[in-house]
């Protein structure tokens, strides 16, 4: 292989090598009036692990502005949150609860975006 080749090779293969990268999304969780801060807190440990000081935090702003990023990531795992937040169940605390809470994925503003 001449050395004109192999430059050739070498610059096709790392072309393809270069991963693109995926845009971050983010799981917004809805505030409603069926569900407690206990619920949100559970949940929020359940579902992502989070220790209670941070699912009170987050059940906080969820309740005063309407709405809270709970997670960034890919575009899938986002995804996969939100319906693991849809299929959470209802709130056992309150009788009138008619069942999950709500939640939708939107793609990031990222800087100079």
């Amino acid at each position: 292989m001449s050395t004109e080749q192999a430059t050739a090779t070498d610059t096709r293969s790392d072309q393809r090598t270069t991963p693109r990268r995926q845009p971050p999304y983010n799981v917004i969780l809805w505030n409603d009036d069926d569900h407690t801060y206990e619920y949100v807190i559970e949940m929020l440990h359940s579902l992502f692990g989070y220790p209670p000081e941070k699912g009170y935090q987050l059940a906080r702003e969820v309740d005063t502005t309407g709405r809270v990023v709970v997670a960034t990531t890919t575009k899938e795992h986002a995804e996969l949150k939100r319906d693991q937040i849809h299929a959470y169940g209802k709130d056992r605390h309150l009788d009138n609860s008619r069942g999950s809470m709500s939640a939708t994925i939107e793609p990031t503003m990222e800087e100079g975006g």
